[in-house]
């Protein structure tokens, strides 16, 4: 099939067919899984291998192939169910937006940011920051935030992981299909397909901007794919942080000033600019300018006003997070703007320097977000002091803690990353319960599920991440040639009754996942305690440029091959949204253990508290304000030295130690039932504190109250600290 054809010529009743093609070209299925079922169940094999993407399933069938199918498994009424809970939900503002961001509703706000992890069959995310993208994005759609999301579309993505023979990343880039994408044309306010332009000093990029709906959410992707560019032009978004630093900075003008741009056409007129990481700064550039041909005013006072309406969160400590321009790639690049600014190169290098009297300073993009905003946030308690002191020298006459700085912490979509079968338990056994709660009174009743049934589901879900690691770690064997009785041998890796230890993440340096297998002799018997065992699994990417992430990607695939650790240390390979749910669904534990204070936040921890894993993680980040000695495990005392390498000894010495005396004895602890209550007990204490406090909807409503609303209406407060 070229195309689907949605229109009812003869009748006003929609087929079953129809109705699961309108659900699919909205992303609102890909965090309700009764709806995910239901594609799944049309073709188990082929929803999983085409990446669970409900639309090319669907273009595999005719509407009466579908039908005939459909009747077959008696999912019409199922599909009807689903058809009616999707159609009231687009239609209606809920409560909590009508009582809480009313202010909002005439003027949404923008919310930019160069990656979006909203469902792995749209990979235009590489990890936490796009991840946390989307899960803000749906938060807002569930609570009604009026919301318009900005991006790129990346038909590359970001790369496809394989591990080699030799135990080596390997990047494989692959052309996405557009025709199996939910998109739209954007239209702009005449209704024709909407293209930007976007002037540089060597001429004109032009990008067209796709649409694709995320619940109640517009999710804008701008695509230089176009005719009319130049062949480097064409592919300037094809591939996620690849390229050079001129590369870098023409995506960002795309995105921030092609956003701004795009906007204006639509007729959108925001009220309030977020800026999700300095990446998207340049937008703040363009409202001003938009701001002055308006109003007719200067530079300064546009400016001003912009700022106030705008919203930036920084989410790393780490210097490499943070872009750099030389000053002869802004000249190319940003001297038309500049200009229409009626500023001169100086002047406008001023706006991304710390101060006048280093000519030879680069011009930072985190530096012009915080100059360029009034509210100004990190990510973690933790990280807006470290954050304050990263950037004290811009506001040079304030002490430390007086910086215009503060923090709201990130948190996870509850829907998207709690397994349906702990829905269903809770459902049943919690009053008044509801997945998008974020009242600790109703989350407190999970100290009312009966520890049996909590232990039990925790079992199943364990069980199908062990059988989903034995058919990855399959098909990578059989890529590779291995011979078949290594291949049979994976369907036994992994013991579903074994104190099972995850850890996933990018593969960074300092998020250290050498950390672990520092020393092997005392890992073995870790691992290979026969009344007791233990087992890890890993999985992460590292940038293709980061040599030293490659290394402990290496390393830990070494360790897999060594015999005394083959069944006992597992990396899967290609992490991403699918193998993330897998992973924070069915371990015991989340391990994490980076070199404090460099961790800005972390989600991936939360996502497993919401499923009662139990964190074991350095005091940093989210964690370091979430541990209260019963919901998880600490690895360090909070402090680190000046030296990293004093700094990882003593960690791994308490990583090991910690492991050994407190979280083994307790995983082994049973009662005469076999249960280890006190384990559950703290599964229960993690769930009650933790799942609706780092919530991707309290953040939300954290950012309503705290910065979008002061924000639309002119109100000067401080960010929480």
């Amino acid at each position: 099939m070229d195309k689907f054809d949605l229109n009812v010529a003869e009748s006003n009743e929609l087929s079953s067919y129809q109705k699961c093609v309108e659900i699919a070209h909205n992303l609102w299925w890909s965090w309700h899984q009764d709806v995910v079922d239901i594609f799944r169940l049309v073709n188990p094999q082929r929803w999983r291998e085409l990446g669970h993407n409900p639309i090319a399933l669907l273009r595999e069938y005719t509407p009466e192939q579908f039908q005939e199918r459909a009747l077959e498994l008696t999912l019409q009424t199922r599909i009807n169910v689903a058809y009616r809970r999707f159609k009231n939900y687009v239609s209606q503002r809920p409560l909590w937006a009508r009582q809480n961001a009313g202010t909002l509703g005439a003027r949404p706000v923008a919310y930019f940011s160069l990656e979006f992890g909203i469902h792995e069959s749209i990979p235009i995310y590489s990890g936490g920051l796009g991840v946390l993208a989307g899960d803000h994005v749906k938060s807002c759609s569930g609570l009604g935030v009026p919301l318009v999301a900005v991006g790129l579309f990346y038909d590359k993505g970001y790369f496809k992981q394989l591990i080699n023979a030799e135990g080596n990343q390997v990047e494989m880039y692959i052309n996405t299909d557009v025709d199996n994408l939910p998109f739209e044309s954007a239209l702009d306010k005449d209704g024709n397909k909407l293209t930007v332009k976007v002037d540089t000093k060597d001429g004109p990029i032009y990008a067209k901007v796709r649409k694709i709906q995320v619940g109640r959410v517009t999710l804008l992707l701008l695509d230089t794919d176009l005719e009319v560019n130049s062949k480097e032009e064409r592919e300037l978004t094809s591939t996620l942080y690849g390229g050079d630093s001129r590369t870098r900075i023409r995506q960002e003008l795309v995105c921030g000033v092609g956003g701004v741009k795009a906007l204006a056409a639509m007729g959108i007129t925001p009220s309030v600019y977020h800026l999700n990481e300095g990446h998207n700064s340049f937008a703040t550039l363009e409202a001003t300018r938009q701001r002055m041909e308006y109003c007719g005013v200067s530079f300064k006072y546009a400016a001003r006003d912009v700022a106030q309406q705008t919203v930036f969160t920084t989410h790393t400590p780490v210097a490499a997070g943070h872009d750099y321009f030389s000053k002869e790639l802004i000249e190319k690049h940003l001297e038309p703007l500049y200009k229409s600014l009626g500023l001169t190169l100086d002047e406008f290098m001023l706006l991304g320097r710390k101060g006048p009297n280093d000519k030879d300073e680069r011009f930072c993009m985190t530096i012009l977000g915080m100059k360029m905003s009034r509210y100004a946030n990190a990510v973690s308690s933790l990280h807006g002091v470290v954050t304050r002191r990263m950037w004290n020298g811009l506001w040079p006459d304030k002490e430390e803690e007086e910086l215009p700085i503060g923090h709201i912490t990130n948190g996870v979509h509850v829907p998207t990353w709690m397994a349906p079968q702990l829905k269903t338990l809770f459902e049943r056994a919690m009053s008044g319960w509801t997945i998008e709660s974020i009242d600790p009174n109703v989350w407190s009743q999970v100290y009312n599920v009966d520890s049996g049934d909590l232990w039990e589901t925790h079992m199943a879900l364990k069980l199908l991440l062990v059988d989903f690691a034995r058919r990855r770690v399959g098909r990578r064997l059989e890529r590779l040639g291995a011979p078949q009785e290594m291949i049979d041998a994976s369907k036994r890796i992994l013991d579903p009754n074994a104190l099972t230890i995850g850890f996933a993440r990018r593969f960074a340096e300092y998020k250290r996942a050498f950390l672990l297998v520092k020393d092997e002799e005392r890992l073995d018997k870790i691992v290979n305690n026969p009344d007791r065992p233990v087992q890890f699994i890993f999985a992460g990417k590292a940038h293709p440029a980061d040599n030293i992430g490659k290394d402990v990607i290496n390393r830990i695939v070494r360790v897999q091959r060594n015999p005394r650790f083959s069944n006992r240390v597992i990396f899967l390979e290609d992490y991403d949204i699918n193998v993330a749910r897998h992973l924070v669904q069915g371990v015991d534990v989340w391990l994490n253990n980076p070199r404090r204070p460099y961790e800005a936040s972390g989600t991936s921890g939360q996502k497993a508290a919401l499923n009662g894993a139990l964190n074991f993680s350095v005091l940093d980040g989210w964690w370091a304000e979430a541990y209260d000695g019963a919901n998880g495990f600490a690895i360090g005392n909070g402090m680190s030295n000046v030296d990293p390498k004093i700094t990882d000894a003593r960690d791994n010495e308490s990583l090991l130690d910690v492991l050994e005396t407190q979280v083994i004895p307790t995983f082994y602890d049973r009662n005469e039932h076999g249960l280890p209550v006190k384990w559950i007990a703290m599964m229960k204490n993690s769930i009650a504190t933790l799942a609706w406090r780092f919530s991707a909807h309290r953040m939300v409503a954290d950012y309503v109250k705290h910065a979008y609303l002061p924000a639309a209406g002119g109100n000067s407060v401080k960010m929480p600290r």
